[in-house]
């Protein structure tokens, strides 16, 4: 599997390290209580399909990226530096 990388280019996945869910970028504030924090820490989704997932391009720029990938498949669809991505709430 390669991931293009938007600083260094196309690269071998080798290179990086998966980190999990891109959800993970939006850590609940203190006010949203104790219940959002446990989801946040324990709760993982593990669908089947299209997933938001943050790699970090250990052995190359060292960028945190979000890659749009479908698990059944692994092609990569989109990925983008977390960055730019921003903080997003809902």
């Amino acid at each position: 599997m390669r991931i293009n990388c938007p600083l260094c280019g196309a690269r071998d996945s080798r290179e990086f390290h998966y980190r999990g869910s891109a959800k993970l970028i939006d850590r609940p504030l203190p006010e949203q209580g104790r219940a959002a924090m446990f989801d946040y820490v324990y709760i993982r989704d593990n669908p089947a399909g299209v997933t938001r997932e943050l790699w970090h391009h250990r052995n190359g720029c060292r960028a945190w990226l979000v890659v749009a990938r479908d698990t059944t498949s692994h092609k990569i669809l989109s990925v983008e530096l977390a960055a730019d991505r921003g903080r997003v709430r809902s």
